[in-house]
């Protein structure tokens, strides 16, 4: 019911053993252009993520959000409370963090900071989908996704701690899937319309 154009993607696959499934060292070409080399055949969730973020903005959207149970990495970090945020516009990052928090979708601003992009370079393609290191996995994630985003404002919601609870909390959540980041997108775009018709 708000005065607002709201477009949904959903990147979906199988991620099954075949004769077919990507592997190391395989070279592919996103819908964006950019060719990647396979590094990890276990980080797929963030090839077809990047299609769709390359297809919302085709689309003519102006600001996104991606929400992913991209990394078990942020879930060992931050539990299964809060979602980590990142995005190269610290005022959209903060505008995503906020409507979560307020809407009981708890987020938390990570940093997406320049030093993380060498990590993904390749030497066969444009990029590889993750950094060979011991480290800083949910960032190196988020600056994979940031190669396909756009102009634009952009946020990226890693969310595999509270989405998918291995118990019950506690709280109105209890064990499997909590529903996380409906809340938050609704507040969001709530917040949004007002915004454009003050």
């Amino acid at each position: 019911g708000l005065p607002l154009s709201v477009t949904g993607v959903v990147p979906a696959c199988e991620n099954m053993l075949s004769g077919s499934a990507i592997r190391p060292t395989d070279v592919i070409r996103t819908a964006a252009g950019l060719t990647v080399e396979v590094t990890n055949p276990d980080a797929e969730g963030r090839l077809i993520l990047a299609d769709a973020l390359w297809y919302a903005r085709r689309g003519g959207a102006t600001h996104l959000v991606d929400l992913a149970t991209l990394t078990g990495a942020l879930r060992a970090g931050m539990g299964d409370l809060y979602a980590g945020v990142f995005s190269p516009d610290e005022s959209w990052r903060e505008t995503v963090v906020q409507a979560g928090n307020a809407s009981g979708d708890l987020a938390w601003p990570w940093p997406l900071h320049p030093r993380y992009r060498p990590l993904i370079d390749s030497t066969v393609a444009d990029l590889r989908n993750t950094a060979g290191k011991s480290f800083g996995f949910p960032i190196v994630a988020a600056t994979f996704l940031a190669q396909f985003a756009g102009p634009g404002p952009w946020a990226h919601v890693d969310m595999l701690g509270p989405a998918l609870l291995d118990e019950d909390r506690g709280d109105a959540f209890g064990r499997g899937a909590s529903g996380y980041g409906v809340r938050m997108l609704v507040e969001l775009a709530t917040r949004m319309s007002t915004a454009a018709t003050v």
